[in-house]
């Protein structure tokens, strides 16, 4: 049994509340310890390009102060992920580059919704890095920032986005492109009939996987 840390890179206690709330479904299938964390020097939301340069040395000091066994970087741009990868020598994961990994395995074509067109932007390029971008149906924004998204019921803004990416951009898998919507995900899946993925629970998912089957460590 190993510790996963899970970073809410931003300072908002409210989103670490959401993650640790999706979680249930993971925690009931592992014997792994799962440890999720907010960052007091960030900003309470990571919107901006700058937002996600201002995080990186807080994350690198949260993974250099822990002895987990594997790692979560809980925002959907995955904001330093080569350099921690760099940094430790156990397992790193990012929240959108496991969802994407999990949308590939679920359907033909993937839409994330998003909070603003900033992110749609950033997820671009990231999906052109990764070579994903083939497989993009659509990226919609809700038009909200995180702050506005933890203070109420955004449920009928997301499934709207939702329907807009199966109906009109043809995805056959929707992504939610924040680490604060976890709490909609079955409610959605139910609703439009396909698979609805949150990054938070892929990326504990596979942070899990990985240490449960000990990828790239010699046996002893």
């Amino acid at each position: 049994m190993s510790d996963i840390l899970v970073i809410n890179p931003n300072s908002s206690a409210s989103v670490t509340r959401s993650m640790e709330a999706c979680l249930g479904p993971v925690r009931a299938t592992t014997s792994h310890r799962i440890n999720c964390i907010e960052l007091a020097k960030s900003p309470p939301g990571i919107e901006t390009d700058d937002h996600v340069a201002a995080v990186i040395p807080n994350i690198i000091e949260a993974v250099s102060a822990s002895s987990a066994g594997a790692f979560v970087l809980s925002c959907f741009s995955d904001p330093g992920i080569a350099q921690v990868r760099k940094l430790v020598d156990r397992p790193v994961f990012g929240i959108a580059e496991s969802a994407y990994l999990a949308a590939l395995g679920l359907g033909s074509r993937f839409g994330i919704i998003s909070l603003g067109q900033s992110s749609i932007d950033r997820h671009l390029r990231y999906l052109k890095a990764l070579e994903l971008d083939r497989r993009l149906a659509g990226d919609r924004s809700i038009n909200m920032t995180v702050v506005e998204l933890m203070a109420g019921d955004v449920v009928e803004t997301v499934s709207r986005t939702a329907r807009l990416l199966r109906d009109e951009d043809g995805a056959d898998v929707v992504i939610l492109g924040c680490a604060g919507l976890g709490s909609y995900r079955q409610a959605m899946q139910d609703s439009l009939g396909i698979p609805v993925i949150d990054p938070v629970q892929a990326g504990v998912a596979l942070a899990c996987t990985n240490l449960d089957l000990a990828y790239g460590k010699k046996r002893q």
